[in-house]
């Protein structure tokens, strides 16, 4: 069973912008330093801007929320410059060592937050120095505010579930039902939430329960490749289930998530 360590979604306001905010042109005008951080490049657009945004926060108020929204930002642009530097440009090899640059740069700063950030009591900071850091008193900490309503959002949820994982299989399916109960109407969901959901029915070999999940995964994210039709036919079939009366429990548990008034079987 596989699980996002953290988090890694930006607040909207984040990427591009709160509501009555600057957008990036402006940002960058108005915080030129902020902006030219990164040598200027054609890949990674999004994740750099949603840096800039970041950053613009910290500097606006600093505080833990913000250093861990700064990490997973440089965190994401990391990740998809590391990826752009390896592709090579027959005609301008200077790209690749201006991405390299700019990977090591997002390194430093992952680094300099991470240290800043290494004793604090935030729950995303906790979680993030143990799944980063296998820093183990992060951990007891964060592990103890289990019943918390510092712990009651969506995403620390799920990474409560993660510790439980491959500890209680049936404690992490209830912190990950909790987690959808968490949702406001029209938010982005966790579609890993959808996927540990399933592959812990699939260990348990519910295969009906298996079947729904995984179905709401490829309603909400029919994208994803590692669930098509043709897989969820071959399943019904196989599992000998009635894959029409399933997929209206299916649709019926999505449209409840979506709006926000999910209620968990096992409350």
């Amino acid at each position: 069973m596989t699980f996002y360590k953290i988090a890694s979604i930006l607040p909207l306001c984040v990427l591009m912008a709160c509501e009555n905010g600057p957008n990036f042109a402006e940002l960058c005008e108005q915080n030129p330093e902020i902006c030219l951080e990164f040598q200027e490049d054609t890949w990674c657009k999004r994740e750099r801007i949603a840096v800039g945004f970041a950053n613009l926060a910290d500097k606006v108020e600093a505080n833990d929320s913000n250093k861990f929204q700064q990490l997973i930002a440089y965190e994401g642009y990391a990740k998809c410059m590391a990826h752009a530097s390896k592709i090579e440009h027959i005609k301008l090899k200077i790209k690749k060592t201006i991405r390299i640059n700019n990977v090591m740069k997002a390194q430093e700063k992952i680094k300099e937050i991470s240290l800043a950030t290494r004793n604090s009591e935030h729950p995303d900071l906790l979680f993030f120095h143990w799944s980063r850091y296998l820093n183990e008193h992060s951990l007891a900490k964060f592990v103890a505010l289990e019943g918390n309503e510092l712990l009651e959002k969506p995403n620390r949820q799920v990474n409560l579930a993660s510790f439980y994982a491959k500890r209680d299989p049936n404690k992490t399916l209830k912190l990950l039902y909790h987690a959808l109960e968490l949702y406001e109407s029209d938010a982005t969901l966790d579609t890993e939430i959808f996927k540990s959901i399933a592959s812990i029915f699939a260990d348990k070999k519910e295969h009906k329960q298996a079947y729904i999940w995984s179905k709401i995964l490829h309603l909400y994210n029919p994208e994803d490749t590692n669930i098509t039709d043709k897989s969820l036919d071959s399943y019904a079939k196989g599992s000998g289930l009635n894959h029409e009366f399933l997929d209206k429990v299916a649709n019926s548990t999505l449209n409840k998530i979506i709006a926000g008034k999910f209620k968990s079987p096992h409350s």
